[in-house]
């Protein structure tokens, strides 16, 4: 067992909540981490953004749509990769998010402990 939460663990369960969300692609998803955990000083990198999509993709949780990012096909030729669930990766991904909250509550008893014993 680890000491503390993998990165790609904690990136994989948020971008499972994006998609449950019907929160769409890639960079959409970094730049929506990158807001949320600025207070805390993390920066999630843009690579393990990425390996994480990849990896929940082999893992049959998620697959890819391609589309283009513009309304008018004729001005704006940039094509984004949407992430969407399989037909059994909602139950997947489901199954995920459970093992990493048993994972984050044991990191949170040990902080606390750390907090209390220490300060």
């Amino acid at each position: 067992m680890a000491f503390m939460i993998a990165q790609r663990a904690f990136i994989k369960t948020y971008l499972i909540t994006m998609v449950e969300q019907h929160r769409g692609y890639g960079y959409q998803m970094l730049e929506e981490m990158r807001q949320e955990f600025k207070g805390f000083g993390y920066n999630p990198p843009q690579s393990e953004i990425y390996r994480a999509l990849h990896e929940l993709v082999q893992e049959g949780v998620l697959y890819r749509t391609k589309q283009l990012k513009g309304n008018d096909p004729r001005v704006d030729f940039q094509e984004i990769v949407l992430y969407h669930f399989t037909d059994d990766g909602p139950e997947k991904a489901k199954l995920y998010k459970k093992q990493v909250k048993t994972d984050l509550d044991r990191c949170i008893g040990m902080l606390s402990k750390a907090v209390k014993d220490n300060y």
